[in-house]
């Protein structure tokens, strides 16, 4: 049982691990041994979130969420499997535990009155420098 939350709780039998060969510098081991972990989280059909943290986690835009609504973890930091997949565990985790949290809904305000005055002065400021840019007509 993996626990995110003191309410969301994700069992094990709705985690996929994968150990497939880390890449990047390992000596000899790394052409040998399987020890990098892609942990897989199927969110569309986990009976284990609750519906608005499954909504918010496929509205994030996560790279690591596919359009079949599956969210892959690949961790290769460290030289074992055990570590490995650990990392991949707590970040899965913190992954679900930021989507937990609602965004707090923005309260609409209105532009003080100086900042529309500042605002105004700084166009017409502009425009100002743009029209002295001008070429003076011959028309006189």
């Amino acid at each position: 049982m993996l626990e995110i939350t003191a309410t969301i709780q994700i069992p094990e039998q709705e985690l996929q691990e994968r150990f497939v060969r880390s890449p990047g510098p390992g000596g000899q081991n790394v052409n040998k041994l399987a020890t990098a972990v892609q942990l897989s989280l199927d969110l569309k059909r986990s009976p284990s979130l609750p519906e608005p943290v499954r909504e918010r986690l496929l509205a994030s835009g996560d790279r690591r969420i596919d359009r079949d609504g599956v969210l892959t973890i690949h961790a290769h930091r460290f030289r074992t499997r055990e570590r490995n997949r650990a990392d991949a565990r707590a970040r899965l985790a913190e992954c679900i535990a930021r989507a937990s949290v609602a965004p707090r809904p923005r309260t609409p305000t209105r532009p003080p009155r100086a900042a529309k005055r500042r605002r105004i002065d700084e166009k017409t400021r502009r425009g100002r420098v743009k029209s002295l840019r001008r070429p003076i007509s011959d028309t006189d």
